[in-house]
């Protein structure tokens, strides 16, 4: 065990204290975030802001401009996600689960572009075509931008963009050293593949709660 124990542990005997504890606080509070969004909870959007207003704390360190770009997307999406959950469409109902329109898919498409132009020219204006881990950024960058506007949205499909991204996700952040991170992906991937199970039976069912 010890050397596996060593192997997990060794890029982090460099880092600040204060890091690893902050990476620790915010992978359990996306943790609980993905669990709740599972849950269809509207507290998926409070334990959201927590953990990715640290990450993009830590990755601005790190200089990773995609991650951090995602990051601070998905703050501000949470605040959005927040509004739009827990408004009502009639006296007792709030908004529920339901599939993307024809125009959400075009809008979709639109999102996925848009992004990877702007994260490409921000990678290019930075000079951080460093690595190959720079163009796979890009992509999950497009993917988890998408999956975030969806989840807003409500939309049963946000899951599908969820799981793709975290696979990709798990293997590339154990590349980059950021081992818990990669972890919680893993777990992510789990709870994404059940969240969708658990949407689609409640799909398009009237919603008098958010917890």
């Amino acid at each position: 065990m010890s050397p596996i124990f060593d192997w997990f542990f060794a890029q982090y005997q460099e880092v600040p204290t204060h890091l690893v504890v902050l990476e620790i606080i915010a992978v359990i509070f996306g943790f609980l975030s993905v669990w709740y969004a599972k849950q269809d909870n509207i507290l998926v959007y409070p334990t959201g802001i927590i953990s990715t207003a640290i990450f993009v704390y830590i990755l601005a360190i790190y200089s990773l401009l995609g991650d951090m770009m995602i990051n601070g997307y998905y703050f501000a999406m949470s605040i959005y996600g927040w509004y739009i959950w827990t408004r009502k469409i009639d006296n007792t109902h709030y908004t529920p689960i339901t599939k993307t329109t024809k125009r959400e898919n075009k809008q979709s498409v639109f999102i996925f572009i848009a992004t990877l132009v702007f994260v490409f020219a921000i990678y290019e204006i930075f000079d951080k075509w460093d690595s190959w881990t720079a163009f796979v950024d890009t992509f999950t960058t497009a993917i988890f931008f998408v999956g975030m506007w969806l989840m807003a949205k409500k939309k049963i499909e946000n899951w599908i963009y969820w799981i793709i991204g975290d696979l990709i996700s798990v293997p590339l952040y154990l590349y980059k050293g950021l081992v818990f991170t990669s972890f919680q992906y893993l777990l992510f991937t789990v709870i994404a593949i059940y969240g969708y199970r658990a949407w689609k039976q409640n799909l398009n069912k009237p919603e008098t709660s958010l917890m």
